[in-house]
C-alpha cells in the first residue's frame, strides 16, 4: 500500500511514523508512506499558503492554487483510489471504514488548516471526507496520522499475529472483552478460572458473553438486537 499524505507541517509525523507498528510496517515494505510539504506548490516567492477568506470572517483559509498544484502533480505520478480530506464535517472514522480503505492501492490525505481549505479544493478533487470525532483540532494533521495507524495495522504481516486484528474491539460490532495477563493472582485479584481452564470451548463463550455485555454497558448502539438472539 502506498500512503501520501499533504500537510504544511510534515515534521510533526517524525515521532508517530518512526515508532512502533508504523515503523516496522514500513520497515518489512508493507506500506510506503510519503509525506509532501503544500508549502513547495506555492507559487508566491514567499511560500504563502493562506489568505483571508472572501466575505470576512475571522481567520485564514487555505489558498486554492498550491493544493491543487500538488494534487494534479502527485496525481499525474500515482493513480489514487481515494483523494481524502481530513475534515470535521467529514464521515466519522470507524472500524469497517478502516476495513475498506485497508485493501486499497494508492490513498492521498489532505490535511486542513486554519478555517479549512478553499471549497473548490473539495469540489474538484477530494473523493472521501473524513472526521475521527464531532470536535475541531489545530490540523488535520493528528487525524492523518489517527487515519493511517488505523489502517496500517490491518494490512497482511504488519502485526505480529495476524490474527490480533480480527479480535480487536468493533470488528463485529462488539467491544473487546475483559483480559488478563501473568501472574493468574494479584494481591488477590484473580483471573476468572474460566481463563484458565483450558477449555476452549467455554472460554470462547465466557469471551462473547462478557464482551456483549460491555458493549450493551459502553456502546449500546452497537448491537443489533436481532444479531445476538
Amino acid at each position: 500500500m502506498r500512503i501520501d499524505i499533504l500537510t504544511l507541517f510534515p515534521e510533526m509525523f517524525e515521532g508517530p511514523f518512526g515508532q512502533s507498528i508504523l515503523k516496522r510496517a514500513q520497515v518489512k515494505g508493507e506500506v510506503g508512506i510519503n509525506l509532501y510539504n503544500i508549502r513547495n506548490w506555492s507559487t508566491n516567492k514567499h511560500r504563502t499558503v493562506d489568505d483571508y477568506p472572501y466575505g470576512g470572517g475571522a481567520g485564514m483559509v487555505m489558498m486554492v492554487e498550491p493544493v491543487a498544484l500538488c494534487i494534479e502533480e502527485l496525481r499525474s505520478r500515482t493513480p489514487y483510489d481515494e483523494v481524502i480530506y481530513l475534515s470535521p464535517d467529514g464521515e466519522l472514522l470507524n472500524q469497517s471504514l478502516a476495513n475498506q480503505l485497508s485493501v486499497k492501492k494508492n490513498l492521498l490525505l489532505l490535511c486542513g488548516h486554519y478555517k479549512g481549505i478553499d471549497e473548490r479544493i473539495r469540489e474538484h478533487f477530494i473523493t472521501r471526507e473524513i472526521s475521527i470525532g464531532d470536535y475541531v483540532i489545530s490540523g488535520g494533521e493528528l487525524a492523518a496520522m489517527v487515519v493511517t495507524d488505523a489502517i496500517v495495522r490491518l494490512l497482511p504481516g504488519v502485526l505480529n499475529d495476524e490474527t490480533s486484528a480480527l479480535s480487536d474491539s468493533y470488528q463485529n460490532n462488539l467491544l473487546s472483552p475483559p483480559v488478563y495477563t501473568r501472574p493468574s493472582d494479584f494481591r488477590g485479584w484473580k483471573v476468572p478460572d474460566v481463563l484458565l481452564s483450558g477449555n476452549e470451548r467455554e472460554i470462547k463463550k465466557w469471551q462473547f458473553e462478557k464482551a456483549l455485555e460491555r458493549t450493551a454497558e459502553k456502546r449500546p448502539h452497537l448491537i443489533d438486537d436481532e444479531d445476538f438472539k
